[in-house]
């Protein structure tokens, strides 16, 4: 019965594959994909996947499937290729042996983490010099994994941008206060360092640690800088991506945690967390303090 569920899965995987090349897409995600492709004058002319196992239960007479998807989309845009990765974590429930529903598993943050606000402070401001390609080269060999010096959360991608910015030369403020500055120490940490709401106000008002300037539009950003992401515009910031290359229009591409995901393009519109009400946050992080 095993190897029947996994023929079934890789059947599963098979067909999401080939769907993106259909003339006729039903998955709205895949849909708003090939547009946003269309939009930028780019193409799809290969996607790869595979699937990893990494959890089974079974309560009669359901057996729950947790597996990963590691998708590699190869992207053709006014004479350069390049390549585009995301990671799913899903969870399939076979009946009796025979697969009933796929869906994609979301992390939620907790409620009072969301909820704690950064308190200002005047500290002495601390001086630094930005290594772009540092915080770069961070994301690029750690965005579909998780360096152990550093503690991991379902919801991962406010602390995985914290760790590129600090490997860029950033150094870390305002220790033990989880309210004040920004930084991490084994099991403790603050809530700018891992929460993106929070992070996202402390780019806009900090005076003392990261120093960062708004930009009006992303074409204005540069490697190395940060886009901040309110999916549902009401004001509450979920999600945190840096930019690590721009495409053949000067548009950034972005690495990312939670939904592990390396040269995207930075407007999620092809995202399962998508809405039409989306607002973003372009931040320019100054080089030398």
């Amino acid at each position: 019965m095993v190897s029947e569920m996994r023929k079934q899965l890789h059947a599963l995987l098979d067909q999401r594959i080939r769907s993106f090349f259909a003339a006729n897409v039903t998955d709205e995600e895949m849909e708003r994909k090939k547009q946003l492709l269309a939009k930028r004058q780019a193409k799809l002319v290969k996607c790869e996947g595979k699937g990893v196992v990494i959890e089974k239960k079974h309560i009669a007479p359901h057996t729950f499937v947790r597996y990963i998807v590691h998708f590699r989309f190869f992207i053709w845009q006014d004479g350069w290729m390049y390549v585009e990765e995301k990671q799913e974590v899903r969870e399939a429930i076979f009946e009796r042996g025979k697969l009933v529903s796929d869906h994609l598993v979301v992390p939620h943050l907790k409620t009072e983490q969301m909820e704690k606000k950064q308190e200002r402070h005047e500290d002495e401001r601390v001086r630094y010099t930005y290594d772009r390609l540092a915080a770069v080269k961070y994301a690029e060999v750690w965005w579909n994994d998780h360096n152990p010096a550093f503690h991991q959360f379902p919801v991962d991608c406010t602390n995985f941008v914290s760790q590129c910015l600090h490997a860029g030369g950033i150094p870390m403020i305002g220790y033990p206060n989880k309210t004040k500055g920004w930084w991490m120490r084994k099991n403790d940490w603050s809530y700018t360092w891992t929460v993106a709401h929070a992070f996202r106000w402390y780019l806009s008002g900090t005076k003392t640690g990261i120093q960062a300037v708004e930009k009006k539009s992303p074409e204005q950003l540069s490697l190395g800088d940060v886009i901040c992401y309110d999916f549902q515009g009401n004001g509450r910031f979920d999600h945190t991506t840096i930019v690590v290359a721009k495409d053949k229009q000067g548009m950034p591409l972005v690495n990312a945690h939670t939904s592990n995901s390396r040269m995207r393009y930075w407007s999620y519109e092809d995202s399962t967390a998508y809405t039409p009400n989306i607002q973003y946050k372009f931040f320019h992080i100054i080089d030398r303090i």
